[in-house]
């Protein structure tokens, strides 16, 4: 078990145990390490790279290396480790809350300026910014989440709202609600998005089902809807490209 520095006790110079490294870097990895990153490209580093240089800035006395190889494996890529749930991330072996913050603030932290770029401009203009964004928060869930982005009349967007998260592969959503809030907001035009836990971000009958119900209620209320997006790890599905609004 970790103790409070989110070491484990064969890790700890000093405890008894068996320390992995001693933050001494002798071979000269992490430097090399380093100089990748910052005179390189994007691509300067390897996926189970990014995530060992994360956790060795957390956890500095040890060989971290070994740790983001199963952490891959695991999640099964990079941008799964990154969203993965908190908890088990920390309760993967020889991790522990300090190391799990480490790789959180991460997605954080690209979630929060994804946002920022979809706001500072018109989104029917900025689509790929809202498709960046939408895929960072909603792709790699194990949960059907569905928001609803409220826009202005000059498609700026106004409210990111987060209607709920399901289960597995279903999350309900009210069109009374969804029109409602709009409405609230004083929103000129809206855009429905949900996510596919599955991967595939084909539309189902239900989807197509409900967005025609919401589309002709936002329609009375003096609302457009602009799309439906339906988000997958394999990619997105416009329901207005599709034909389907």
């Amino acid at each position: 078990m970790a103790d409070q520095t989110g070491l484990f006790p064969e890790q700890i110079p000093g405890s008894g145990g068996k320390a992995t490294f001693d933050g001494g870097d002798a071979s000269g990895h992490r430097a090399r390490l380093r100089k990748r990153l910052m005179t390189g490209g994007d691509d300067a580093l390897a996926d189970h790279e990014v995530i060992e240089y994360l956790l060795m800035v957390a956890r500095p006395r040890i060989d971290t290396k070994p740790i983001a190889r199963s952490l891959i494996q695991r999640f099964g890529s990079l941008a799964g480790v990154l969203n993965a749930d908190p908890q088990a991330l920390a309760l993967h072996p020889n991790m522990g809350e300090t190391s799990a913050a480490a790789l959180r603030i991460v997605a954080l932290a690209a979630r929060r300026l994804a946002r920022t770029v979809v706001r500072e401009q018109p989104v029917l203009s900025n689509w790929q910014a809202l498709l960046d964004y939408l895929h960072i928060d909603m792709a790699h869930l194990n949960v059907e989440r569905v928001r609803v982005l409220y826009l202005n009349t000059q498609n700026m967007l106004i409210l990111d709202h987060l209607v709920g998260d399901g289960t597995l592969d279903e999350s309900p959503i009210y069109t009374r609600e969804v029109v409602k809030k709009g409405l609230d907001v004083g929103a000129a035009a809206m855009i429905l998005v949900h996510n596919h836990p599955s991967g595939s971000p084909k539309p189902s009958r239900a989807d197509i089902q409900v967005t025609h119900k919401i589309t002709e209620a936002a329609r009375m209320m003096g609302m457009t809807v602009h799309d439906h997006i339906v988000i997958g790890r394999e990619g997105y599905t416009s329901l207005k490209a599709q034909g389907l609004i």
